[in-house]
């Protein structure tokens, strides 16, 4: 003896989910019946189960999920190079351990010495490198638009200069 006919709410169901998605397995553990059954009636409704579109949805979810733990860890990266960049003018403390009797020593001055400065630039360096390759910069960024602000409000600044030496200028000249 075979299993039940499927009723109406079966195959509404199996309409339903193929609808939302879902695959012939998902569909059979969904309202408990075998995957041939499903399968039966989602041909009897012409619904169809693509695997090459199924798989390259999925492709393409993972690839967005993938894209997004890279900016993260992208912004991530230059929040480290900015805090290794501040350290290079920050107060630290500067130790050696050695001598005959292998003791230690330390001092605290008010930025680190050039070594520590080196080594703090190379590691803020490759945090960025890192962070830019993991997503890199898009054209059409904005650069160009930031560099003629800039270039707008350096030819603003001069024409002040040049206008207050002139003014300057005069003022020597009053009697």
């Amino acid at each position: 003896m075979g299993a039940a006919p499927l009723d109406d709410d079966e195959i509404q169901a199996i309409r339903d989910l193929h609808a939302q998605g879902l695959g012939r397995n998902e569909i059979a553990r969904a309202i408990g019946r075998g995957t041939r059954t499903v399968s039966v009636h989602a041909a009897d409704m012409g619904l169809a189960f693509d695997r090459a579109e199924m798989t390259e949805t999925a492709t393409r979810v993972r690839a967005a999920d993938l894209a997004e733990k890279r900016a993260i860890l992208a912004e991530a990266l230059t929040d480290d190079a900015l805090r290794l960049s501040e350290q290079m003018w920050q107060p630290a403390k500067v130790f050696n351990i050695g001598g005959k009797d292998n003791t230690y020593t330390d001092k605290d001055v008010p930025e680190p010495p050039a070594d520590a400065k080196r080594a703090l630039m190379g590691a803020a360096g490759m945090a960025i490198d890192r962070s830019l390759k993991l997503v890199p910069p898009v054209h059409g960024d904005g650069a160009d638009e930031a560099r003629s602000m800039v270039g707008k409000i350096m030819t603003g600044l001069a024409a002040i200069y040049e206008e207050q030496q002139a003014a300057d200028e005069g003022a020597g000249d009053a009697p």
